[in-house]
């Protein structure tokens, strides 16, 4: 872990001292660096963690994730070259420090071993994210977005803390090795309905479960492109990787699990429905994430090595495709300067290249063979069904709706009549067509190879 913390670290430093001609190519170069040097972590000994010092470890749950974290660093500066060219220096200089520490502390997150350094790395990535949305949103509403976003999620920790100090004090260590290891009842005295509703709560507001899912769209149509893609590939993911780690060590609840389980699946249905009727595209793609999220939260309840597959593979998948769709909202919105749907049709006549790009990701978006998407759902449908039939109702037709508000965005978007204020509009450049390949390339290859990115728990 050592090789990817320290040049992000020295990257910052870069950062504030390179020549301002220099700056985007200097850091785009550097952070694609850093993303290679990360596929590495794919290579890791068979069904054991590697361990770098006692308080830092790495295993296959932790690897995809953290190389998602660092593959999208060089994407996310990548979209905001056009955003941010007319800002002072300083600022440009302040706003990619900031990806830089977040992208640290979620390293540090997905990482530790020590419960108690995850939860201060979990608290430390809501700081930059804050700043991000509150100084570079695009609108005065940015304010109200931020708030929502901190005290949702400072709300939701506080019990994890608790909990964690209370297990602290009740077992003598917080380390993930010998809390696995506890073969004596002692743990397990004291893991009762409220340490495990406590643990699980902060994760269900970060995914988001349904219910305290209200911060998640105020905060994405506020929050730069780049804010929009860290929060929607990485952040959301951060809690699908906490219920995994924490629900593995915690005797299951089966009385806890129910009411969790009906939000989670009812969300689906409900946020997809709720799509249906988004005018604005930024606000369609965060209530999509959701329903998304919702899958991987009933997979991670339940606990079987098919649902924990499923939903490392759907946490992945997603990553990438919504990032990927939030940098073509914003592709639009910096031609047209709206998000409103009404207002952006018949963009394939003038961008037919872009249209491409459309068709692709809203295809893995609604899960069509051979994506990794449909890897993902088919193996947490699977799983659900085994663990009880009537969940087939909600998941079956949460894909319908899925591919029902898939098609109507890319219709809303790419076909119909051209309106005449889009005539004049700019051609797409090669860095945006980039960008994308950067996206797709990855899924495209998973595709061949999807036990990269399974979680080994099968």
């Amino acid at each position: 872990m050592l090789k990817i913390i320290m040049p992000t670290i020295m990257l910052i430093l870069t950062v504030w001292c390179t020549n301002q001609k220099w700056l985007w190519t200097h850091t785009i170069a550097n952070s694609m660096i850093i993303a290679f040097i990360s596929l590495m972590m794919f290579n890791l000994p068979l069904e054991i963690m590697l361990q770098t010092n006692k308080f830092l470890g790495l295993d296959f749950i932790s690897s995809p994730l953290l190389i998602l974290t660092c593959w999208l660093l060089p994407l996310m500066i990548l979209a905001s070259q056009k955003h941010l060219k007319e800002n002072p220096p300083t600022r440009q200089r302040m706003y990619i420090s900031m990806f830089l520490v977040l992208q640290i502390s979620l390293i540090l997150a997905f990482t530790s071993t020590e419960l108690i350094l995850f939860y201060i790395a979990f608290e430390t990535t809501l700081i930059p994210t804050l700043i991000i949305i509150t100084r570079w949103g695009n609108q005065s509403e940015r304010l109200n977005a931020g708030t929502y976003f901190l005290f949702y999620t400072l709300a939701g920790s506080l019990p994890l803390l608790i909990a964690l100090l209370a297990l602290q004090n009740n077992t003598g260590s917080l380390s993930l090795y010998l809390l696995e290891n506890m073969k004596t009842p002692y743990l397990f005295m004291y893991t009762n309905k409220f340490l495990w509703f406590s643990c699980l709560l902060a994760f269900m507001v970060k995914m988001p479960l349904y219910g305290v899912h209200l911060w998640l769209p105020k905060a994405h149509v506020e929050a730069p492109i780049a804010g929009s893609m860290i929060l929607a590939a990485v952040l959301l993911k951060l809690g699908g990787y906490g219920i995994i780690r924490i629900s593995l060590l915690l005797t299951p609840q089966k009385e806890l699990c129910y009411p969790f389980m009906i939000l989670a699946l009812w969300g689906v249905i409900m946020t997809s429905l709720i799509c249906m009727r988004q005018t604005d595209l930024k606000s369609l793609i965060a209530y999509s994430s959701v329903s998304h999220m919702g899958l991987v939260i009933a997979a991670a309840i339940i606990q079987t090595p098919w649902s924990l597959t499923g939903a490392v593979i759907l946490m992945i998948s997603h990553g990438l495709i919504s990032s990927a769709l939030f940098c073509l909202a914003n592709m639009n919105y910096e031609r047209s300067h709206s998000r409103t749907l009404l207002l952006v049709r018949g963009m394939q006549t003038i961008l037919p290249l872009m249209g491409m790009w459309w068709l692709l990701v809203n295809l893995s978006n609604m899960a069509l063979p051979p994506s990794l998407n449909l890897w993902g759902e088919l193996t947490i449908m699977v799983s659900l069904f085994n663990w009880s039939k009537w969940t087939i109702l909600f998941t079956g037709l949460g894909t319908l709706i899925t591919a029902t508000y898939t098609l109507y965005m890319f219709l809303m978007t790419q076909r119909g009549p051209t309106p005449v204020h889009l005539n004049k509009m700019t051609p797409s450049y090669t860095r945006e067509h980039c960008l994308m390949s950067l996206h797709m390339l990855p899924m495209l290859l998973m595709i061949l190879k999807p036990e990269l990115v399974s979680g080994n728990f099968t």
